[in-house]
């Protein structure tokens, strides 16, 4: 298949799957730039074991990933660097704001809340949950696209349900 074809085919499943890990459209428009980088990067070393969809789901939750990472280090840095300011007040680095399309403004400081309890699950708790309860893939889609059996996922799934509960019970109290 030809890099043009597959970028007209997956940008917007990129971007969106993207964009439900860093609810930042930004943030997400970077990820897909990275992710469409390495499918025109690989694309002739792709061995054809899985669906062209399915390769380009695992790239952007690897990249989506990577970027929380990342991101989560330069803020730490960040935060250390504001300490040595001569003023010792100011900060100079302040955390993103939640920015998601198609949340209304009285929701947006509830969505914030929730997105941020499902970035504290565990990596492959939130990919299980973002890919079958946000993305609505089949279990046996999310099986392929995480490369796992589909109880494995199944099993994810659950324990990313019950994780949020409790975050969310936790939320509640304080």
């Amino acid at each position: 298949m030809e890099f043009r074809d597959l970028f007209n085919l997956n940008k917007d499943l990129v971007f969106n799957l993207a964009l439900q890990y860093v609810q930042c459209i930004e943030d997400a428009e970077e990820i897909t730039q990275d992710v469409f980088m390495s499918v025109y990067q690989k694309l002739d070393s792709f061995r054809e074991e899985a669906e062209y969809t399915t390769w380009i789901y695992r790239i952007t939750i690897n990249k989506s990933l990577d970027f929380i990472k990342a991101k989560k280090r330069k803020k730490r840095f960040a935060f250390i660097t504001s300490l040595f300011y001569e003023d010792g007040q100011s900060i100079k680095h302040e955390y993103a704001d939640f920015n998601h399309p198609g949340v209304a403004l009285e929701q947006k400081e509830a969505m914030s809340s929730l997105f941020k309890l499902i970035n504290e699950l565990p990596e492959n708790q939130r990919t299980a949950l973002i890919l079958m309860k946000i993305e609505s893939k089949s279990q046996k889609e999310a099986a392929s696209i995480m490369n796992l059996s589909e109880k494995a996922v199944e099993s994810l799934l659950q324990r990313a349900k019950k994780n949020l509960g409790l975050k969310l019970e936790q939320a509640k109290e304080d």
